[in-house]
């Protein structure tokens, strides 16, 4: 096993969706989003282990995504977030994997595919409130309920929204995503008067779970929540979560150096007094982005040690002074270990960015751990 690895606390993620389950009540049912191999923690066996958990729909942002689900034997929901081309479309019809439609041209392609392959494919309707992403616009939803209808081939199951702001304190993203929701629920309103059934409603994403309790209806989809971060750090109490990926690498090098001694690329950052520099084998290749040079600590048995110089392709370096009782071979935390550890969000924050794209960004050389 390489010294770099990503332990998958599969234990953390069931708990996480325990403290979900708890705020949304007992039949609001759950979506775990397992697009971009499960935010980098491993599609098939996250997904797996939340449909253990609980959870009765996945959703994917490629066709490809669904298909390694099913190859792997996964036979629960899958919802298809993104659009796929039409070439893509006997895949979705024969991998059984529900596309969100959008738009009457998308639902004739669909419906088309599926009878020429005698399949009935569910789908969900979405339904574009103020996201500006994909989906048909609310006075549009019974031309394209309609066309749905007029296939045989298709099944009606559900009807979504996404929001965009949902996870903001903010007075006025709050009035819009509550916004978001009355054009949802009025659509929603109009479709029933026409007698129709909309099936399965849902909205809410990990922020929506946290702040807005008025958008669960059937089912929510959080991702962030699920994963072990809160998409509101002031009301982190209100879902307590754990981090589910823990990255971790070790000390594979020791050397004293002197004042005026300088370490790695570019010689930006100098000895100023004698000190011990471990090195590690993790770098940017790996998903440790370069633009943490001098600006991340990492924790070696709960105490810091600060990151010196720039951070390579493979390696990088950690000064841990004369005191320590650091030894060659020792254990590393970049993220996600224990409460005294950095976190996902401590490395994004750095960086401007969000937890997401650091889990997502873990190479796929570092080996997955599973962690029951």
């Amino acid at each position: 096993m390489r010294a770099t690895r990503a332990i998958i606390h599969l234990e953390r993620l069931k708990a996480n969706l325990a403290e979900i389950r708890k705020k949304i009540g007992p039949k609001t049912a759950i979506c775990i989003p397992v697009k971009a191999d499960a935010y980098g923690h491993g599609a098939v066996r996250i997904g797996i282990a939340a449909i253990k958990a609980g959870a009765k729909f996945l959703a994917v942002a490629s066709v490809q995504e669904g298909i390694e689900l099913r190859e792997a034997g996964i036979v629960a929901p899958i919802l298809l977030f993104s659009l796929p081309i039409p070439e893509e479309l006997e895949d979705v019809v024969r991998y059984h994997i529900t596309p969100l439609v959008p738009d009457t041209e998308f639902a004739h392609l669909v419906g088309k595919t599926a009878e020429r392959l005698g399949e009935i494919l569910p789908v969900h309707i979405k339904i574009d409130t103020g996201m500006g992403r994909i989906g048909c616009r609310p006075e549009n939803i019974l031309d394209l309920v309609e066309v749905i209808t007029s296939y045989p081939s298709l099944h009606w199951e559900g009807t979504a929204t996404h929001l965009s702001v949902a996870d903001s304190l903010d007075t006025d993203d709050r009035a819009y995503t509550q916004k978001q929701l009355q054009r949802f629920s009025d659509a929603v309103d109009a479709l029933c008067q026409h007698g129709y059934k909309p099936g399965i409603l849902h909205a809410a994403n990990s922020g929506a779970v946290v702040l807005h309790e008025n958008s669960y209806f059937d089912m929510v989809r959080p991702g962030l929540l699920a994963y072990g971060y809160p998409p509101i750090p002031e009301l982190a109490k209100t879902v307590p979560v754990q981090p589910v990926m823990e990255l971790q690498t070790h000390v594979v090098f020791m050397k004293k150096v002197y004042p005026g001694e300088a370490i790695s690329y570019g010689r930006k950052w100098q000895a100023s007094q004698e000190t011990v520099i471990g090195t590690l084998p993790i770098g940017y290749a790996d998903g440790l982005p370069r633009r943490l040079s001098g600006k991340l600590s990492l924790s070696i048995g709960g105490r810091r040690y600060p990151l010196v110089g720039r951070i390579c392709m493979d390696q990088c370096m950690i000064d841990l002074g004369m005191d320590s009782p650091v030894r060659r071979w020792e254990p590393v935390t970049v993220f996600g270990g224990t409460e005294a550890d950095p976190t996902a969000a401590e490395l994004s924050e750095l960086l401007g960015t969000i937890p997401y794209e650091i889990t997502c960004g873990i190479n796929k050389r570092v080996p997955r751990v599973y962690v029951e």
